[in-house]
């Protein structure tokens, strides 16, 4: 027989499509507990990250997260660019 576990204490990989709303009104979104996932996220990275010698890969993934947050904040702009015609 499986055992129940409560909504708050499942990963979100494992949270049904129904009960999403509900596991994000549960999470703690206080300062420390932004602080604690943002933690959490980088301890989990740095454990499949973990290399004796930095290279180009590393600052290659900041730069690539940081050009598509930049792309989403200004897409409003660029898809009126796409509308234009220039003739």
């Amino acid at each position: 027989m499986a055992s129940v576990v409560p909504v708050k204490e499942k990963k979100l990989m494992d949270v049904k499509l129904g009960e999403l709303s509900s596991w994000i009104l549960m999470q703690d979104f206080t300062p420390k507990g932004i602080a604690g996932a943002f933690q959490r996220g980088y301890y989990r990275y740095y454990r499949y990250v973990n290399v004796k010698k930095g290279g180009i890969a590393g600052i290659s993934m900041v730069l690539v997260v940081y050009v598509l947050f930049n792309y989403c904040g200004c897409y409003k702009e660029l898809k009126h660019e796409w509308l234009r015609k220039y003739h």
